[in-house]
């Protein structure tokens, strides 16, 4: 009997463009063979650039951007859907083979109801009349921890958290009975709390509808709990393929040693210290009615990390907000170097705005592709230093070279670079500003572990070199414990627990801190289990609508 899922000897390559014209093939992925089972799932793991998700999309038949499969067959119940013609295609999408993407939020139209659009592709497909489909996703509501599963379907993708947006995204996958899903890092913008209710979700659903699975990520702690078997990646060759418990526990190549090693880092805080770079006292700040900052206090010495810890809504991101000047406090102020700033940007001094800096989670976003990256870096020279020409050049350069990517990337667009180079590039044009604070906001997240590392060796290393403070949001207690002298942990707005790291994440813990620190992925096989003993476990719902065994 056929695996549901056998890719055999998968060759993907895409065609490159020249600068002079000539086109060369590019070898995405070489040579890549492996199976999964009904109600299996294997993860595979790699740095950006593995060729994760081109081997996911390939399950479609499906690649980005002139990408081709050249050779290799990719079976899906004995079936090569590469060969089976863009009808044939077009009717395993959506239908025998689902995806879930990383981003929810881009998933969904939010002019329609969730539920419209979760059941679409049953319908489109001819799977099941209306009714059917809207019992069906009532029930994989149910099974995917959501509220209300029979109305739930009736709000908007605005109306609901990440987590819950993420689970109906699974939901519209698995509403159609696929054989096959793609989970391509489903998880990875959501914080630790949500991100096991999620984890806990998805594991659940497919040992309900026994639909086999691909997960994609780059955290091994990851998936360990959710595959059954886990392949390596690495410049879009296999670099090791065996169970989850073998990879884990006695992984064979050097590669997969250090992606198990990597969450082992723990910086050696400094030294208490009385010389307050930003302080902040007392703020409550938030959005029209709704406050969202309730009463803040935070301190943050001179040339030291505070790392601003907790859940998604908790108010991270909008105390960054504030302290910039974008979001002006309802009450409380924003002290820094001993004189309090002008609650808003635009009553600061260039001065002011100088001496603090930011880097965004998205380098993609937050970059012109438009411009080079002599030009992207340069412009903070020219604002505040008046430099130009030559003199530019050589401060780019030298900021290149501080960064460890050095003068040949200096006329690349953003589109030429790798995830990790792009933020790099956004590290130095904070740095061009020569700010005495940089705000991180969750500047790894969207990396792989090994260049997410590499990022957060750098960060200290200039710390050490010019003195400069971080107030880093994040929501990875492994990122805390890697680069923080001191700890704030924040839930629904306030701060519940602040000071040094070594007190922070020691105990007596308070409910929430106790609970963030058990949410920490671990690199063990059965963590998630363990974990979830104890807690609301995913609700059940009797008699399912739909029978889940396909004919």
């Amino acid at each position: 009997m056929p695996e549901m899922l056998s890719v055999k000897n998968l060759r993907i390559e895409v065609t490159a463009r020249q600068t002079d014209g000539s086109a060369t093939n590019l070898v995405l992925v070489d040579d890549v063979s492996f199976d999964v089972g009904k109600g299996r799932v294997l993860g595979l793991i790699g740095e950006s650039g593995a060729g994760k998700s081109t081997i996911g999309l390939s399950a479609l038949a499906y690649g980005r951007g002139g990408v081709r499969i050249e050779s290799g067959q990719i079976l899906l119940d004995g079936q090569d859907i590469a060969r089976l013609g863009l009808r044939g295609i077009r009717a395993v999408r959506g239908a025998r083979v689902a995806y879930v993407a990383q981003s929810a939020a881009a998933a969904f139209n939010p002019a329609h109801k969730l539920g419209r659009q979760v059941i679409e592709a049953s319908i489109r497909h001819g799977i099941m009349t209306r009714a059917e489909a809207t019992k069906r996703a009532a029930y994989l509501f149910g099974i995917l921890g959501l509220p209300d599963p029979d109305t739930f379907g009736e709000r908007f993708p605005h109306q609901v958290s990440g987590g819950q947006l993420q689970r109906a995204m699974t939901a519209m996958a698995l509403c159609a009975n696929p054989e096959l899903i793609v989970f391509d890092e489903p998880t990875t913008a959501l914080d630790v709390t949500t991100q096991i209710e999620v984890l806990a979700a998805i594991k659940h659903a497919i040992v309900e509808t026994q639909t086999a699975a691909l997960y994609i990520t780059h955290d091994l702690a990851v998936v360990a709990q959710i595959s059954d078997d886990i392949m390596v990646l690495r410049h879009g060759k296999t670099v090791e393929y065996g169970s989850t418990r073998q990879i884990i526990e006695a992984p064979r190549a050097d590669y997969t040693r250090a992606l198990v090693s990597i969450r082992q880092t723990t910086r050696q805080e400094a030294r208490p210290s009385d010389d307050a770079q930003l302080r902040v006292d007392g703020m409550t700040a938030g959005y029209s009615a709704m406050d969202v900052l309730h009463d803040v206090s935070l301190v943050l010495p001179r040339g030291q990390t505070l790392a601003v810890v907790g859940e998604s809504g908790s108010g991270k991101s909008t105390l960054a907000r504030v302290i910039t000047g974008l979001l002006p406090p309802k009450a409380g102020t924003v002290s820094f170097s001993g004189a309090a700033l002008p609650p808003a940007r635009k009553d600061r001094s260039r001065e002011q705005l100088r001496r603090i800096q930011m880097i965004y989670q998205m380098a993609d976003t937050a970059m012109n592709p438009r411009q080079k990256i002599r030009d992207i870096v340069g412009r903070p020279l020219t604002l505040y230093f008046g430099m130009r020409g030559t003199a530019k050049t050589e401060r780019v350069k030298e900021l290149l070279d501080q960064i460890e990517m050095g003068p040949q990337f200096l006329d690349r667009f953003p589109a030429e670079l790798s995830g990790g180079q792009k933020q790099r590039v956004a590290i130095a044009r904070a740095l061009a500003a020569k700010p005495e604070l940089i705000l991180c906001d969750e500047p790894t997240s969207a990396l792989d572990p090994l260049v997410a590392e590499g990022i957060l060796k750098l960060l200290l290393r200039l710390q050490a070199e010019t003195a400069v403070s971080y107030l880093f949001i994040t929501h990875d207690i492994a990122i805390v414990r890697a680069i923080a002298d001191r700890v704030a942990v924040m839930h629904r707005g306030k701060v519940v627990r602040e000071g040094v790291k070594s007190a922070v994440l020691s105990p007596p813990f308070d409910d929430y801190t106790d609970l963030l620190l058990r949410s920490v992925p671990e690199m063990e096989i059965g963590w998630l289990e363990r974990v979830l003993d104890g807690r609301r476990a995913v609700p059940q719902v009797p008699g399912a609508a739909i029978e889940l065994e396909r004919s």
